[in-house]
Formats: structure tokens, C-alpha cells, sequence
């Protein structure tokens, strides 16, 4: 199961018509362009995704799409976390909402502030009730709690369907530390794009990424390479992108993002309040940088 998530992963961007609502024929569009550029894995519904703006009837229709399209060519992931521990156990007792699902990429808590213990009890909580296995997430830049290495390692080590985390801390001595005393089945996923050569180098299995929305073929071989230790093929690679990627969160994700892919006439670059599209210099800069990519 685990060797499902190594390489690259894409948290995908939902799509929006200029009058707001999803637009599922450019999500169509675009997971075919992920496919076809040869990405490992799809994660739908998460923070890329615009989730926290999108109504319980617009999530699933958005996932039977995304289903839809990728016709069991590549595993999904579904984003499924939240400050209400209750809420996400609820929501993992309705089996038929699964089908099709590979495992679940669960965020730390937010808002709420737990502690140490707090963040355990609430994995500890989801892990007895689900029926897939899951990928914990760290971001502490949106969620103002920070996963420990202690606590990742305890989890990691005591339920057998926690398979993963997605760590976005920056904190590559966290990220070793982790890595280090890990199980040997569990992963360690990069969350930024920037630092995934630097963690698959240290001992990461890949990435679930924001700009191989854009540019998967390239992202993808690049974390290949370094996977595979060909270090200056990687570097290559990551030096091609590392400009654009700076700029797509310039001004926030998905905001960037979008940009590109409008760009790339994928979609159009809409997203919902409270987000709004990136400002002019920054534009300017991504419509530069694409129209040199090579």
C-alpha cells in the first residue's frame, strides 16, 4: 500500500467558472494533464483545492469527478481533516463517500491550538474509526501547531493504518529527525516543492505538490531522479522550476497556481473570496517565466 504514495503526488487545484461555480470540465482537463505528465498520485479536497470554500454537496461532486476521470489509472487521496475531531469521525463511518479512495490525507487541527497530547488524541481518535489509511499533514504556516517529530514518531509507531505525514513545517531538522527513527514502512512526503530534493535526499519518499498542477512532467522526473540518487539530473530539474515556484506563492496559494494554469489555458484563474488573484507585478512575473519555460 505504502509504495502507492513514493514519488509525486498533486494536491489539485479545483476550478472555477468566472461566475464562481466549479467547473468540472477544466477539472476534467487537468487531471488528464496529470496523468498524461506522470504523476504518481491525485490528492483532491485539500488546501490547494480551495476545500474550506466548497458546500458538502460541491466536495462530492467534485471527487465523483475527479474519480470519473482518473478511471483507476493512478491512486487518489482525499483531503479529510478539520478542528472538529467528531466531525471527521462522523464523516469516516459513511463508507459508500470511500469508494474508490486510496487513503486520506488528514490536517492537524487548527484555530483550536492543542497541545502535544491534544494533536495525538485526535489522530489516535480518527485512526480507530478509519478504514483507510492515512497521511497526518503538518503545516504549521496555516494551522499555528506544529506536529513534533515526538508526537509524528509515537503515531507512526502505534497505528498501523497512519502510513504517512505530509511535512510542510520547513523544518528540515525536524523533517531528519522524523526520517531517522521512523518505521521502516512509514513515509516521510514533502509538502513544500522548493525543499523536495533536499528531503527525498535526505530520506523522504516524494512530495504532493502545488506546482506539478502546472509543470508534472517536469516536477515528477525530478523527483524520480533524485529518488533514484541521479542528483545532478534532479538538480537540473529543480533549478528549471525553482523561479516559477517562488513566484506562484508570492501572493498565496492557490492564487499562483491558477495563474499558471490559466496561462497554460487549463482553466481560468478564479478563486473564492476570501482569496483573491494575484496582483499585477506578480502576474507580469509568472506571464514572463511561462512564456520562457523550455
Amino acid at each position: 500500500m505504502n509504495t502507492k504514495f513514493k514519488g509525486t503526488g498533486v494536491a489539485i487545484i479545483t476550478p472555477f467558472n468566472k461566475d464562481n461555480s466549479v467547473d468540472y470540465r477544466s477539472l476534467d482537463k487537468l487531471v488528464n494533464h496529470l496523468i498524461g505528465g506522470g504523476v504518481e498520485y491525485l490528492v483532491v479536497l485539500g488546501t490547494t483545492g480551495e476545500s474550506v470554500t466548497l458546500s458538502k454537496d460541491e466536495k462530492k461532486l467534485i471527487v465523483a469527478q475527479v474519480i470519473k476521470s482518473t478511471n483507476k489509472r493512478v491512486p487518489l487521496v482525499l483531503g479529510l481533516g478539520g478542528n472538529n475531531t467528531q466531525e471527521i469521525i462522523n464523516s469516516l463511518k459513511i463508507k459508500s463517500d470511500f469508494k474508490n479512495i486510496d487513503a486520506i490525507l488528514s490536517v492537524s487541527p487548527y484555530y483550536n491550538k492543542p497541545s502535544q497530547k491534544g494533536i495525538y488524541e485526535h489522530y489516535k481518535a480518527i485512526a480507530k474509526v478509519s478504514s483507510l489509511p492515512i497521511i497526518l499533514y503538518n503545516v504549521p504556516g496555516r494551522t499555528n501547531s506544529n506536529i513534533t517529530a515526538e508526537t509524528t514518531l509515537k503515531l507512526a509507531k502505534e497505528f498501523k493504518n497512519i502510513i504517512a505525514i505530509k511535512e510542510a513545517s520547513g523544518n528540515l531538522e525536524q523533517c531528519m529527525k522524523i526520517i531517522k527513527h521512523k518505521p521502516a514502512d512509514f513515509l516521510v512526503i514533502s509538502g513544500d516543492d522548493m525543499l523536495t530534493l533536499p528531503m527525498v535526499a535526505c530520506g523522504a519518499a516524494g512530495v504532493i505538490s502545488v506546482v506539478a498542477n502546472a509543470f508534472p512532467k517536469d516536477f515528477s522526473e525530478m523527483t524520480r531522479q533524485i529518488l533514484a540518487g541521479k542528483v545532478k539530473a534532479a538538480q537540473k530539474l529543480h533549478y528549471k522550476l525553482t523561479d516559477i515556484i517562488e513566484q506562484l506563492f508570492a501572493d498565496g496559494n492557490p492564487g499562483g497556481i491558477k495563474a499558471v494554469l490559466e496561462l497554460l489555458n487549463i482553466c481560468n484563474a478564479t478563486v473564492r473570496l476570501p482569496l483573491v488573484n494575484v496582483n499585477s507585478a506578480t502576474q507580469h512575473a509568472l506571464e514572463n517565466l511561462v512564456k520562457g519555460y523550455k
